[in-house]
């Protein structure tokens, strides 16, 4: 399984990301499984950065939005305006047109205009009174959050979380990895060392692969066993849906691709439960009462889950 290209993106982005390697490969596997990533973490530990040098990496074009309280769908869509030349109506492209899309602060504008991200996230497509329009490929959509502020905010809706392969948080850097940053802070803000590694072409090319691997069928039953596990376990309100369950078998593929494995084995599923179904799950009131997290669910429904044993036939 040729890998290589998958592994020069990561190294690139190793270079303006310090310390965070376990995370930056889960920001490259939700884009060999076609994913969109929401990033929930503190101001100024590298978010924007590391979108940016993600999309440099790949010579993609990308776009960001500030979501503010005031801003509209059509900031994001586009809109129409008239020509008087024609006596007809144009569209104009929006934000959402660029194939790395990146939404910061998703959670302070209104549901309104969450909402207008739903039908490019789920089909890639955009649809608008007049016309239908397919994005290019690859996209992906990186929205941002801070964790912390609530003032001010709108939650995103269950609807809209699902539509997030996964969930991440960078945190903040060990000591050794933060005197490193301060040393090339200017080069690491400027991405001077951040060159192209890959093309359009490579990137499409590899989420093919991705797709085309190998799954036994214990690995599948596997995967819907936890999903139902999270259905009726007890301290849940809200289960894993059956979009979770394929996109925990998109992501275990993108993991063993980028293990450099053609067929996926059953760590790759369980390391991916976490940054997959946390933010999807949603726990019971007595459960909050009781202070427990997300976590330490997720801990509980994999101890009750047979791993299978996978015998090369």
């Amino acid at each position: 399984m040729d890998n290589k290209k998958a592994l020069d993106i990561l190294e690139n982005l190793k270079k303006v990301i310090i310390g965070k390697d376990d995370v930056l490969e889960k920001v490259l596997i939700t884009l060999l499984a076609k994913g969109h990533l929401l990033i929930e973490d503190v101001p100024g530990v590298g978010k924007t950065t590391l979108v940016k040098a993600l999309a440099r990496s790949m010579n993609l074009s990308y776009k960001r939005v500030q979501f503010t309280p005031d801003l509209m769908p059509s900031d994001i869509i586009g809109y129409s305006i008239y020509d008087k030349n024609t006596g007809a109506f144009t569209f104009k492209k929006g934000a959402i047109f660029n194939q790395i899309f990146l939404a910061d602060e998703i959670n302070r504008t209104s549901p309104k205009t969450q909402s207008s991200l739903l039908q490019a996230m789920e089909e890639g497509e955009v649809s608008t009174e007049e016309s239908h329009y397919i994005l290019e490929k690859p996209f992906m959509v990186l929205a941002t959050q801070n964790p912390l502020e609530y003032q001010g905010t709108f939650p995103l809706p269950e609807a809209q979380l699902d539509r997030f392969l996964m969930r991440l948080s960078l945190g903040y850097p060990e000591k050794s990895y933060e005197i490193e940053i301060l040393k090339n802070y200017q080069s690491i803000k400027n991405l001077n060392l951040i060159e192209p590694v890959v093309s359009q072409e490579d990137i499409l090319e590899m989420q093919l692969m991705v797709d085309g691997l190998t799954v036994h069928h214990d690995i599948i039953d596997y995967i819907i066993n936890i999903s139902n596990v999270t259905r009726f376990y007890e301290d849940l309100q809200l289960g894993a849906s059956p979009r979770a369950s394929i996109d925990l078998l998109k992501v275990a593929k993108a993991k063993a691709f980028l293990s450099g494995r053609s067929y996926v084995i059953p760590d790759d599923v369980k390391t991916m439960v976490a940054p997959v179904l946390g933010h999807r799950l949603i726990l019971s009131p007595e459960a909050k009462i009781e202070r427990k997290s997300v976590e330490d669910i997720i801990k509980g429904v994999l101890s009750r889950v047979f791993v299978p044993v996978i015998v090369n036939e």
